[in-house]
């Protein structure tokens, strides 16, 4: 979209967050109801920057504990071992894991990181009122949005050991707090994704006021 092209908003149109159904909103009013679906329509989401910072503020400090608790302690006849998130993709590479290894350090280190930084950037370019890029900020969300899918992987994974060691003899794993933290981060990055209304983005370069 460029300056000389006309925003849905400007015609009265707002689309539908759940069908995805544009609709016309009654004529002076600024929320209306989709004629599908009947959920509301609004032209941009209230307070869309301030929450979505808020949820990755909160995120950010859950990174922290959540990369240096352990996420899991396994329990044998020798004796305890608590594994950090790092701790384990060490024990993996050392193992001969590499390839796990690679992947439990991308799911679960790198890929968060990458969320919290690629929406920051989002917020602040916003708010900044930039006009450069808004293409290539627009794939950014959506790739943000898409990961948020698979971001559960490593609890699923840790339950499903957890579960699997309590059958055999002789040995025991149990989840600790690093896991909680953990999909803590998960959970505030993608709420914090669904928070941010991506229209923002092109608002700036219709020099248009953000309506409240």
């Amino acid at each position: 979209m460029t300056s000389g092209e006309t925003m849905a908003m400007q015609l009265g149109l707002a689309l539908c967050r759940h069908c995805g159904l544009l609709s016309k909103v009654p004529e002076g009013s600024r929320e209306g109801f989709c004629p599908r679906c009947g959920n509301k329509l609004l032209f941009r989401k209230k307070d869309s920057l301030q929450r979505t910072w808020a949820l990755i503020i909160a995120a950010a400090i859950c990174y922290i504990p959540a990369n240096l608790q352990p996420v899991m302690t396994s329990v044998t006849v020798t004796g305890s071992h608590a594994d950090t998130i790092i701790s384990g993709v060490v024990l993996l590479y050392t193992s001969g894991s590499w390839h796990l290894a690679l992947i439990v350090l991308i799911a679960s280190v790198m890929i968060p990181m990458a969320k919290l930084i690629s929406l920051a950037y989002l917020l602040i370019t916003v708010q900044r009122r930039s006009t450069k890029s808004n293409r290539e900020r627009i794939r950014l969300y959506r790739l943000v949005e898409f990961i948020g899918r698979w971001s559960m992987l490593d609890v699923f994974v840790i339950a499903f050991v957890v579960a699997l060691v309590q059958l055999k003899p002789l040995m025991a794993a149990e989840p600790r707090s690093g896991i909680v933290f953990f999909a803590a981060v998960v959970i505030l990055t993608m709420i914090a994704s669904q928070s941010f209304d991506p229209r923002l983005i092109w608002d700036s370069t219709h020099s248009m006021e953000q309506p409240s």
